[in-house]
């Protein structure tokens, strides 16, 4: 039986054309997050199950890839549960990941600890345009440190990276776990209503409020009167400049804690005077949710005009480290939506790529020292054989990329070193 040469669905073949486009934007990112002193790490694909089910991944613990145990027989028992016969699981981002790193390894490492991610992860997803089941994240996140600091710092420094790649007229939405909660609570939601009302408002920007009311009364049977309420506090907290984001939530939900409302203007405040110097839009969105369990302060996206979705998020998450670790710890973190940025930038970066075409009288040492000569100041490049007819063939690699070549003919009598030339010019 012949086998399929194509992909799984839901995954994909990357081109060298696709790579390079990945690897340049990959370490323009990593500059700038080498700067603000994050490091790399890097944790296993596999995780114990028990830790991925933990409740705090949200929808995305459906879509987890389990992994038989090893050991089993060709055939299970009649009646074997699916739990009893797996172990691990495929990540299906790179917090979960990461906390227990901080757990395993925390004795050793500084505090506050810049962790800097880029790995794949695996969602059994649907597959669909925009949507793969292994897919790239790359995270930067921030423990030990209790204070907006870490926000303010992790929002600067994604922007900042945004900003390297070429990825502008991005827009920073900001919001906070601990008022969407308190506003639950103000309009009259009882506690255990708190997720269902939290799941409808996420959607309001796909299926608008009258979606969303039909989502919250008809189908989870909230009051009318307190999503009435929740959609006229909300509407009222739109759009609020740095300085009146304080007492515009102070005054929509008074029983927000003094502390909520004192960080969240720390923090635009900060982002205001960001952008005093480069470009730098936020905008407070009281209906921003994020759909992580693990959030419990302040949480934040950046959005694009081009993109559907989001091409970053993250948030403050104090409750998660703990429960590796037994005692809390503050974490904060920000996640970039790898594949989605990549689809901002279609075109492969420009390359400096030299062809050291050699003819069949010329030694292979040669034609290597002349490529090594090049490697040294600094070029990339490539030997190749001499074949066909010369000008079908520096079309050849001018399509491959090559940017200039040189042609050696023959070893060199008096030392000298065959000339680099254009491709494009010389046919």
């Amino acid at each position: 039986m012949k086998i399929d040469n194509s992909p799984p669905r839901g995954t994909r073949d990357l081109l060298p054309d696709s790579v390079a486009v990945r690897d340049h934007v990959l370490a323009r990112i990593s500059e700038v997050y080498h700067r603000y002193g994050y490091h790399r790490i890097e944790t296993p694909a596999l995780e114990d199950i028990r830790r991925l089910q933990g409740g705090d991944g949200g929808e995305n613990e459906k879509l987890i890839f389990q992994v038989l145990k090893r050991g089993l027989g060709e055939q299970v028992e009649d009646g074997a549960r699916v739990a009893d016969l797996i172990d691990l699981g495929l990540r299906f981002d790179l917090t979960v990941p990461l906390v227990r790193f901080y757990a395993n390894n925390h004795a050793t490492l500084p505090s506050p600890f810049r962790a800097f991610q880029f790995a794949p992860v695996w969602r059994a997803e649907r597959p669909q345009k925009g949507r793969y089941r292994q897919f790239y994240q790359c995270d930067i996140d921030l423990i030990g440190d209790g204070s907006v600091l870490a926000e303010v710092e992790l929002i600067e420094a994604t922007t900042e990276a945004l900003d390297a790649i070429g990825i502008t007229g991005t827009t920073v939405r900001l919001s906070d776990r601990r008022f969407l909660s308190a506003l639950a609570a103000h309009v009259g939601l009882a506690e255990p209503e708190w997720a269902g009302f939290f799941i409808g408002l996420d959607k309001l920007d796909k299926i608008g409020w009258q979606g969303v009311r039909a989502e919250l009364v008809d189908k989870r049977g909230l009051s009318a009167s307190a999503v009435d309420n929740a959609q006229s506090i909300i509407e009222g907290l739109i759009g609020p400049a740095a300085d009146k984001v304080a007492d515009r939530l102070a005054e929509a939900v008074p029983t927000l804690p003094d502390e909520v409302v004192a960080e969240m203007a720390t923090t635009v405040g900060c982002l205001a005077d960001l952008g005093t110097g480069r470009p730098v839009r936020w905008e407070f969105d009281p209906t921003l949710v994020r759909g992580m369990g693990y959030y419990t302060g302040q949480i934040f996206e950046i959005s694009h005009p081009e993109s559907s979705s989001s091409v970053a998020g993250g948030g403050r998450y104090d409750k998660l480290v703990g429960r590796s670790l037994g005692k809390d710890i503050p974490a904060c973190g920000f996640s970039l939506g790898f594949e989605r940025i990549i689809d901002l930038i279609p075109d492969a970066p420009a390359r400096s790529a030299l062809a050291v075409l050699f003819e069949p009288e010329v030694p292979i040492s040669y034609a290597l020292e002349r490529a090594r000569q090049a490697r040294a100041e600094g070029r990339e490049t490539t030997v190749i054989r001499r074949s066909g007819k010369l000008p079908a063939q520096l079309n050849r690699v001018e399509g491959q990329g090559f940017t200039g070549f040189v042609h050696l003919r023959a070893v060199s009598t008096d030392g000298t070193v065959e000339p680099e030339r254009p491709l494009g010019v010389v046919k």
